[in-house]
């Protein structure tokens, strides 16, 4: 059984730090939005597709807004990136299982901010960015790509994923979905959420991962 791990928000506690930054880059630029409001238009989606979304609403933004907005995440995620509560545990109780990451994220920003959070030692070089396909989430290619590359079938492959693009993308590919809301951006709300973008199941604590993957073995 592959184990499919996306990245900020399941491994990396990313999401309120980026969001964070995300905003104050699109305010300054003549976008005004706050953190929490970026977390529920952008959530999931790559950095291209945000710029797509605001310039289709009307906001023109510079040719280098990305570049500028990934050194500003470099100099935060060093200073204030952790790992999400008990995935280290986790993914030491489930070694010798084949497992990589598939995220939205560019290859870069996977690396370093696995690096950072000394992770990186979990997956070697099993390391898959939406970059690496044509289309992101939902689409099902990223998942796709990932199980081609891992000699997995699509049916022995468990997705964990904190968004409903994510989740959404696992089930189209023809995989198992867990949906995790315990990172730090996340309310108990949101699990309604993941199921009605197809979670087989909701959990909130990385403790439980393990025992939940050996059931469905």
């Amino acid at each position: 059984m592959l184990i499919i791990f996306d990245c900020d928000g399941v491994l990396v506690d990313s999401e309120l730090i980026a969001n964070r930054t995300l905003a104050a880059h699109l305010s300054a630029h003549g976008y005004p939005v706050t953190a929490n409001e970026c977390l529920g238009r952008f959530i999931g989606m790559t950095i291209p597709g945000v710029i797509a979304k605001v310039q289709n609403e009307g906001v023109a933004l510079p040719d280098d807004f990305e570049a500028t907005l990934r050194a500003k995440d470099q100099i935060v995620f060093a200073r204030e990136l952790k790992p999400v509560s008990g995935v280290e545990h986790a993914l030491q109780r489930l070694d010798g299982r084949p497992r990589c990451v598939a995220s939205s994220g560019s290859p870069e920003k996977i690396a370093r901010n696995l690096d950072i959070t000394g992770l990186r030692k979990y997956f070697e070089d099993n390391l898959f960015s939406a970059k690496d396909v044509q289309r992101p989430k939902p689409a099902p290619d990223l998942f796709h790509l990932a199980a081609a590359r891992m000699n997995a079938d699509a049916g022995r492959c468990i997705v964990i994923e904190d968004t409903a693009l994510g989740i959404e993308g696992a089930k189209r590919a023809g995989m198992r979905a867990l949906g995790f809301i315990g990172g730090s951006h996340r309310v108990p709300a949101d699990a309604a959420v993941l199921r009605a973008a197809g979670a087989d199941d909701i959990f909130d604590d990385m403790h439980r991962l393990p025992d939940l993957i050996s059931a469905i073995e």
